[in-house]
């Protein structure tokens, strides 16, 4: 059974793409409980079986997928609950979970919370729409700094010697037609939000989505974005109800704290 290191030396591959690839099989192994055969990964995942079977070799050799049954597959395995419990809390995040579950209480949107990651935001927590049309943010994703509602009110948070140096690694690449993309109009941008404290993404990362956020500091130098990503068409009526929400709520939660 070839080790971890083996399989770096594939010469298709590269260290960072062959972690990637870890990671997308991971990740679809996480969606099925009992298990998938390497045929299954490979379409899940849109790689060789060849390839998912390389990989599934090393995570297997450090125990972090298991044998599903004597017949076939691999599932996650029992090295991963190590990893699980070594990660630290976020204490924000416990903070602000009450304020997320009352937000979407009151307005039935999906409420995110996103703490900066380098150069994205990163969802930590989330709670969904209860409308039949929803947008949907999946805990541990993340969304660009410069599409996003969230990205927006992270970086408007900063200290602007901190932004300045931020921007240096940021790419105003086109996610969608409505992208900003030039740092002249983004760092007006960033200087409303500044000022009004509430950040918008018109269409900015998901045609048909748009959505609002504000930051909120929580103990010591932490802080996070919390976002309502919302189905433009909706979006379009409810945004004033929607601000004056967040708005509300937000301030409350500093207050408590």
């Amino acid at each position: 059974m070839k080790s971890s290191r083996d399989i770096t030396k594939d010469p298709t591959d590269n260290g960072i793409r062959v972690i990637g690839r870890a990671a997308q099989i991971l990740n679809a192994l996480s969606k099925h409980i009992d298990g998938l055969t390497l045929g299954e990964i490979a379409l899940q995942v849109n790689l060789p079986r060849s390839t998912v079977q390389r990989i599934v070799q090393a995570l297997d050799h450090e125990n972090l997928v298991i044998a599903a049954s004597l017949a076939s597959g691999v599932r996650l395995g029992p090295a991963l609950l190590a990893l699980a419990a070594s990660v630290k809390q976020f204490s924000i995040v416990e903070y602000a979970h009450p304020l997320l579950a009352q937000l979407s209480k009151d307005t039935g949107e999906t409420v995110d919370l996103a703490i900066l990651g380098n150069d994205k935001a990163v969802i930590v927590d989330t709670m969904y729409s209860t409308y039949p049309l929803v947008a949907v943010s999946g805990l541990g994703s993340s969304r660009p700094l410069h599409s996003s509602a969230s990205g927006k009110a992270l970086l408007a948070a900063l200290p602007r010697e901190r932004y300045d140096q931020l921007k240096k690694h940021l790419c105003l690449s086109a996610v969608t037609r409505n992208t900003i993309t030039d740092w002249h109009t983004f760092d007006r941008e960033i200087e409303t939000v500044r000022h009004t404290g509430m950040a918008f993404d018109d269409e900015e990362y998901a045609l048909g989505i748009s959505a609002l956020s504000v930051a909120v500091h929580g103990p010591g130098d932490e802080f996070a974005a919390i976002a309502m990503p919302v189905p433009t068409e909706r979006f379009r009526e409810t945004k004033d109800r929607l601000a004056k929400a967040l708005v509300e709520r937000a301030k409350t939660f500093e207050r408590c704290l």
